[in-house]
């Protein structure tokens, strides 16, 4: 397909290498700012502009890679003249609907996974979630991304926000906890590096057991001896401390109601 990128950010190169590598043509990239637009537009070797208006008419889809903040103010000056192509957000979170009564074709093309500009990843291997505004659309998107991937759904606007809520568990709020890990660390002069075969095995869990079969730690069994020594050992970061106490208060809990469960046979 002959696509225009609306947007230079993470999502946006990641998804635009993976489009030019499948065969489909980026014409032209669209950033507010001139770094991120014209970075982008050298990766991919394509045109760039800095100004909405001047995004080519030429293009089958107009795939919007923003922030959900501006979405309410791009599309309707990015749909005004260019009413009959095909027009898609990446958003988690944004309803589809956010196109009704300004495009005639519209959907959602939403690849779970983290991205970042400088570190490639595999897209065959990402899922990517679509909906469209009628089964033509569907179809259309489908096509477009079982090019890029072999996993590809079909979910509705409600099902992707909470399949969203629920990457932004599995994925920031894990991630926040490595930054936490990483200060905690420094302050002992121990590298964080120390600690990826860790992170590896308890990630590759879970391509074999369930996330509560899992758990391990002295929050499970709820060790008072072991938890109060090191509520102790973060007096110093109050913030951190209740995380550490209110996380371990909910893994015991969801494990005593995992355990009565398996007892009744649920």
């Amino acid at each position: 397909m002959k696509a225009a990128l609306i947007g230079a950010g993470n999502l946006a190169t990641q998804l635009g290498k993976a489009l030019v590598a499948q065969g489909h043509e980026v014409m032209q990239v669209y950033s507010r700012t001139e770094a991120s637009a014209s970075r982008l537009g050298r990766t991919l070797q394509a045109p760039w502009t800095v100004t909405l208006e001047e995004v080519t008419h030429e293009a089958e889809i107009y795939v919007v890679a923003l922030k959900d903040a501006v979405l309410d103010e791009v599309i309707p000056r990015l749909v005004q003249g260019r009413e009959e192509a095909l027009f898609v957000h990446t958003a988690g979170s944004v309803p589809m609907d956010c196109w009704r009564g300004k495009a005639r074709r519209y959907g959602v093309l939403y690849p779970m996974q983290t991205f970042s500009r400088e570190r490639d990843v595999d897209f065959a291997r990402i899922p990517i979630f679509i909906e469209g505004s009628d089964g033509t659309v569907c179809e259309e998107l489908k096509r477009l991304a079982l090019s890029l991937s072999g996993s590809v759904y079909e979910l509705s606007s409600e099902q992707r926000r909470k399949l969203h809520l629920a990457a932004v568990f599995a994925c920031n709020f894990t991630n926040y906890m490595y930054s936490v890990c990483e200060q905690m660390l420094n302050e002992a002069g121990i590298p964080f590096s120390i600690m990826n075969p860790l992170i590896d095995e308890t990630a590759a869990k879970v391509h074999h057991l369930l996330p509560h079969e899992a758990q391990t730690g002295p929050a499970m069994r709820y060790d008072e001896n072991v938890i109060s020594k090191h509520l102790a050992l973060l007096a110093e970061h109050p913030q951190w401390q209740e995380l550490y106490e209110r996380i371990s208060k909910n893994i015991h809990h969801d494990q005593l109601r995992f355990n009565e469960n398996k007892s009744a046979g649920l």
